[in-house]
């Protein structure tokens, strides 16, 4: 049993870089925040209300006339590649009505039926401002209600400052991912809503196997410092969290590059947040227990002192 102690001491002292990894974070979430206070989320069809129409092209669209052909009709729409070379999305703002939207559309399609003979209308899609709105509050108000989940259920399962570290993990998480949307300008709509909320899945996951074997070995390696057994915590942990990590990565490039433009932001949401969760479960949730003056005697039983144990050897 001591060889087997021995042979999982630390090997890298994650622990003793975590003042390096706060002032990254801290960079980072600054920077994400300011993003969002002055540039915002460029928020798709599905927050803000309006009209999308898929086109299928007899041949290769070319997306700049095509836009150019729009612009010089008076309408302000924005169009993008959609699967193949062949199709396009436009989406277009929401106008007061239905019908005034639908209206919209219809002249929007006949503009490139003239300018391009063989086109044809694949689809056309209308989400209303006011549901928009309503998707947007309920998709804010389902991300509150998971890391208030998250926060009792670690509560349960360890102990407070331990779920309080998963959540400031969770929300540096969320933050840097939502700030990179925000400096890149990519469209944000409901698929990548449902990615932010995966990644805090996927984020908590890794944390509660880290947290996991910390009080593991709190309870059995009790000669070292909370910071040594934090670090061989990590250390014991660290093959799984980086084949986790990579294989879920492979598979989630693969859906960027060849999945088409319906998956790709999803897949560049779940790509952001698995590096960013990978990293946050090992410098910031656990770094925050350190903060936090974490140590073995939270977890630990109390001991019994020298009368309670004899009255309890004694009890009839």
């Amino acid at each position: 049993m001591t060889n087997k102690v021995k042979t999982q001491t630390k090997t890298i002292d994650f622990m003793g870089l975590r003042r390096s990894a706060t002032i990254i974070s801290g960079v980072l979430i600054l920077i994400a925040i300011l993003s969002l206070a002055f540039k915002g989320l460029n928020l798709g069809v599905d927050f803000t209300g309006g009209s999308v129409i898929e086109m299928g092209y007899p041949s290769n669209a070319n997306v700049d006339e095509i836009r150019k052909t729009l612009e010089k009709a008076g309408y302000s729409a924005s169009v993008q590649a959609f699967g193949s070379d062949k199709d396009i999305l436009i989406r277009l703002a929401p106008d007061k009505t239905q019908a005034n939207q639908n209206n919209l559309s219809k002249a929007v399609v006949d503009t490139l039926k003239k300018h391009t003979p063989g086109v044809e209308m694949r689809r056309v899609e209308f989400v209303g401002p006011q549901i928009g709105d309503e998707l947007r509050d309920q998709g804010g108000i389902a991300m509150l209600l998971a890391l208030a989940g998250i926060l009792i259920y670690v509560t349960l399962r360890f102990e407070f400052r331990f779920s309080v570290g998963s959540v400031i993990a969770l929300l540096h998480d969320v933050v840097i991912t939502l700030g990179f949307f925000s400096l890149t300008g990519i469209e944000f709509d409901l698929t990548i809503l449902a990615a932010i909320l995966a990644i805090i899945g996927y984020s908590l996951n890794d944390t509660i196997v880290v947290f996991d074997r910390v009080r593991e070995n709190f309870i059995k390696i009790r000669k070292l410092s909370t910071e040594d057994s934090i670090n061989t915590s990590i250390n014991q942990t660290l093959s799984r969290t980086i084949v986790t990590s990579l294989t879920t990565l492979l598979v989630l490039v693969a859906l960027y590059l060849f999945g088409g433009e319906v998956i790709n932001g999803f897949a560049l949401a779940m790509i952001v947040g698995v590096i960013i969760g990978t990293y946050s479960s090992i410098y910031v949730a656990s770094g925050s227990l350190l903060m936090m003056g974490v140590t073995r005697e939270v977890l630990l039983p109390p001991v019994p002192d020298e009368t309670e144990a004899f009255d309890q050897e004694n009890a009839p």
